[in-house]
């Protein structure tokens, strides 16, 4: 003989609208259990940094090598450090450009006889915002 469980419905404790919700909700978990999952699998195999990179990841050295450019404004002499050979860009935020000068040593100190007002500073890819006072 059949036991009860073989026909929840007839005892009204198991309806097909109760199995399709259910059946739902196991859809929704397992797709967001394989989503994480996939996700963890994914972020072993990215390289967290530059410098763990292999050296066929050229993009990402040169933009390691950017990014040492430093650019620091103090008492009205703007300080250049690691751009050497490159061109300083200096506009008002209007877009005139005020000055151009060419980086010389591997860091040089330029005195601003400027305006008071923000200006925009860039070498190379490097772009800071600068405030003079």
């Amino acid at each position: 003989m059949f036991k009860w469980y073989f026909f929840p419905e007839k005892f009204g404790c198991f309806t097909e609208k109760h199995y399709l919700c259910t059946n739902y909700r196991l859809l929704r978990m397992t797709k967001r259990i394989l989503i994480i999952a996939f996700t963890m699998a994914l972020s072993c195999l990215v390289p967290v940094s530059a410098n763990a990179a292999p050296a066929y990841f050229a993009g990402v050295m040169e933009m390691a090598v950017e990014q040492d450019v430093a650019i620091t404004f103090s008492d009205g002499v703007l300080t250049v450090i690691g751009a050497e050979g490159q061109t300083l860009e200096i506009v008002s935020l209007t877009g005139k450009k005020i000055m151009d000068v060419k980086v010389e040593s591997p860091a040089q100190k330029i005195e601003l006889n400027i305006p008071k007002g923000c200006y925009i500073v860039k070498v190379g890819k490097v772009v800071r915002k600068v405030s003079v006072r």
